[in-house]
C-alpha cells in the first residue's frame, strides 16, 4: 500500500514558476516522440563503430607471430580515442517560451513593445535578473 503525504497547497504563481522552471521542452528541432528511437540509434552508432575498429584491427594480425605487426596493432587500437554520444537535456519551459517571443519579435510577427513587455512578465515569472536572458 502506498501512503502519499500531503504537502501545502501551492498558489497558482508558484505553480507557474515551478512549471517554468522544471517543465522541459525539445528544442534541438525534431519530433519530441522520435527522440525514443534517435536515443537508441544515437547510443548504439558510435559502440558499433568502436568494435568494427577493433575487430578490424585485430583480423590485420591474426596468424601472424610477427612482433611489429602486434606492436603497430596495439598502436593503433591507442591512439585513436572511442566514439561516444552523450545525450542532452532539454530546454526548460521558461527558456523556450522566451525564445518563441524574442522569435516572433524578430521576424516581425508580434508588435516589439507588446512582446517586450510578454518577455518582462516571463523573466519577472521566472526570477530572472534584467540582463540574464535563459536558465537551463
Amino acid at each position: 500500500m502506498v501512503v502519499k503525504t500531503i504537502g501545502r497547497r501551492r498558489s497558482p504563481q508558484e505553480k507557474k514558476l515551478l512549471s517554468y522552471t522544471k517543465d522541459r521542452r525539445n528544442d534541438y528541432g525534431e519530433n519530441d516522440k522520435s527522440s525514443r528511437t534517435a536515443i537508441r540509434r544515437n547510443k548504439s552508432a558510435p559502440h558499433r563503430a568502436n568494435r568494427r575498429h577493433v575487430s578490424q584491427t585485430l583480423d590485420a594480425i591474426t596468424g601472424t607471430v610477427d612482433e611489429a605487426a602486434e606492436e603497430s596493432a596495439v598502436q593503433r587500437l591507442e591512439s585513436r580515442r572511442p566514439k561516444t554520444w552523450k545525450k542532452w537535456r532539454d530546454a526548460t519551459l521558461g527558456a523556450t517560451v522566451q525564445d518563441r517571443l524574442q522569435r516572433r519579435a524578430r521576424l516581425g510577427i508580434d508588435d516589439h513593445e507588446r512582446n517586450d513587455e510578454r518577455v518582462q512578465r516571463v523573466r519577472r515569472r521566472l526570477r530572472l535578473p534584467a540582463g540574464e536572458t535563459r536558465r537551463r
